[in-house]
């Protein structure tokens, strides 16, 4: 079993929209008492007496230094922040796609170390990683965020090796087409992001390291593991 959410003091990054307010608000559904909602704008985070707002850009490293001085008591880190540039390796605009590497991949990281010697002297917790079912078959037209939450699974793997025995637990999520404002363009079948959240908080405590949380990535999950190749064209062809 994993860690009990509701027992959890949280801090969850890109907490203002998205599945990132979706998660604060399953997290208040479960009773927890504590959560620090952070975005680099705080307009929309959910209201709630036991929800604690942080102003917090995950590139900046002095802004993650100091939320990591602020919110002290965490046990459950929601690295949910992102950032989604519609660029194709080879003909997009190469700042844009640095930026999904800087903020997805090194921004992800600089949060987790910031955070591991907090949820380590409060004797353990868990990190929870949002990355994405492109981490596993790249979309085309968005190569740069594909390759970006490749890097951030890998270092998902990479972490969770190093606090193996400190009493973190590491969980990588891979979820499909969201209906979020982040593929507002994209016109397909898609999740709730409320329903997403929830499922996310259930494999958390089930102490499931990757967490397929919606119809598309579990389809995406079953057909990559029986051929890889074959969930690399499907992804391909989007």
């Amino acid at each position: 079993m994993g860690l009990h959410v509701q027992e959890a003091t949280a801090l969850v990054t890109g907490a203002n929209r998205g599945i990132g307010r979706a998660i604060v608000g399953a997290l208040l559904e479960r009773g927890i008492k504590k959560v620090y909602a952070t975005a680099r704008d705080a307009a929309g985070v959910a209201a709630d007496p036991r929800v604690l707002v942080l102003r917090l850009d995950i590139t900046d490293a002095e802004q993650v230094a100091a939320a990591a001085s602020i919110a002290g008591d965490v046990t459950l880190l929601v690295n949910n922040g992102g950032s989604l540039e519609f660029a194709d390796l080879l003909a997009g605009d190469l700042a844009a796609i640095e930026t999904d590497l800087r903020t997805n991949y090194l921004g992800t990281l600089a949060v987790t170390r910031a955070f591991v010697p907090v949820l380590r002297a409060n004797g353990g917790g868990a990190i929870v990683n949002m990355l994405s079912l492109v981490a596993l078959g790249a979309v085309r037209g968005m190569g740069g965020y594909s390759v970006s939450k490749a890097a951030a699974a890998s270092m998902t793997q990479a972490v969770r090796a190093q606090v193996a025995g400190l009493g973190i637990t590491v969980h990588g999520v891979f979820p499909g087409a969201v209906d979020t404002d982040m593929i507002r363009a994209f016109d397909m079948p898609k999740a709730d992001p409320a329903d997403v959240a929830r499922t996310i908080l259930d494999g958390v405590e089930a102490g499931a390291e990757d967490i397929f949380p919606d119809p598309m990535a579990r389809d995406g999950h079953r057909t990559w593991r029986t051929d890889p190749k074959i969930l690399e064209r499907q992804m391909a062809a989007i």
